[in-house]
């Protein structure tokens, strides 16, 4: 099958926006423009190959025409999409147009997925699929710089990614575990090699000067797991090198969130969610050093750090089904220590998410 995602975006971006590691929003890019534009962000095929065993039905949604497969199949996506559109997913926190909205409770906030500055690239990813376990591994192209626009010619710089999915029945529920390994291999800076430059030229410390062909290793471990048919649970661990500097996602080298979600079934409102997740998020020490002597990063980054501590968050949101296939989410998010700062914050996010689909 051939998916094809044409986006006309409205504008709204980031541009040199720094004041929180884990961003408030997963609809804003990491790039805009005063006026809408045309972007294809999506253009990929996906094959699968039945392999026996008992068949499944598969229910039709965005990027998914839906259809009988196999319980054993292996399916191979290649072309232009998001590495979390099949890496890293959770069913109940990963799509900011229906649950949760914060970067480090949609994704494991470590993991430095292979994109450009708006969450895209070209790869490929094969999945092996058997009745309780799935092995998915993938190979895509870096941008030609850290969080750039553009990506490598040539997948010159690249990102090799493996998951291993293994479900299971806990108490009578459902249940998913997925372990996940990632290294990025590219031209990247340390941080500690910027602080040194900076100090021997009376410098701000710049990780773009001191940037050499060098590897990033990264793990997360994401949970999931059904309470009763109106409630579900997940949790994300991950963790990165905190040597060298983000590449694509964010400014995080550590990071744990957990929450859950109900169905408003118990309220006679069964089209409804109500959902409550907490993040915590913290930089290595070498970060902090390079971020103490005035470094920026891809999102932080105030001159200073003379007091650093973990940036937690807390997530809530209620999700109210108007009329068939309109909802309205009020969401509320507190933030502690922003951008690892202990002298700036707490800060309070309020937003409103009008959301309607065919």
């Amino acid at each position: 099958m051939f998916y094809v995602n044409p986006e006309i975006d409205q504008g709204f971006g980031l541009s040199d926006t720094l004041g929180v590691a884990r961003f408030p929003s997963g609809e804003a890019y990491k790039a805009g423009k005063a006026q809408p534009y045309f972007r294809l962000q999506r253009a990929f095929v996906r094959q699968r190959w039945n392999l026996g065993g008992e068949e499944q039905t598969i229910e039709a949604g965005p990027n998914e025409f839906g259809g009988a497969l196999a319980a054993d199949n292996v399916t191979l996506t290649i072309g232009k999409f998001s590495v979390v559109d099949v890496f890293d997913t959770n069913t109940y926190a990963h799509d900011p147009r229906a649950d949760f909205l914060n970067w480090s409770v949609i994704d494991a906030a470590a993991f430095d997925y292979a994109a450009d500055a708006w969450g895209y690239t070209v790869g490929a990813a094969l999945e092996w699929t058997r009745s309780w376990w799935t092995l998915r591994g993938g190979f895509f192209d870096l941008s030609n710089v850290p969080n750039s626009k553009t990506l490598e010619p040539r997948f010159k710089e690249f990102e090799l990614v493996a998951e291993f999915e293994g479900r299971y029945e806990w108490n009578g529920h459902p249940g998913k575990a997925r372990l996940l390994g990632f290294v990025n291999h590219g031209r990247m800076g340390g941080y500690g090699a910027a602080v040194t430059l900076g100090q021997a030229t009376g410098t701000t410390p710049d990780t773009a000067a001191v940037r050499q062909v060098a590897s990033r290793p990264g793990a997360a471990l994401n949970l999931e797991q059904v309470i009763r048919a109106d409630l579900g649970a997940f949790a994300r661990f991950s963790v990165n090198d905190g040597s060298k500097e983000a590449y694509e996602f964010t400014d995080v080298n550590k990071s744990a969130s957990l929450g859950v979600l109900w169905k408003g079934t118990a309220w006679n409102r069964p089209a409804d969610t109500f959902g409550v997740a907490a993040a915590f998020n913290d930089i290595s020490a070498a970060a902090r050093a390079y971020f103490a002597a005035g470094g920026l990063g891809i999102l932080i980054g105030d001159g200073q750090l003379p007091r650093a501590g973990s940036e937690n968050i807390v997530e809530t949101f209620y999700s109210l089904r108007l009329v068939d296939h309109i909802t309205l989410t009020v969401n509320y998010q507190y933030v502690v220590n922003p951008a690892y700062n202990r002298d700036r914050g707490p800060v309070s996010i309020f937003a409103l998410r009008l959301h309607g689909e065919l």
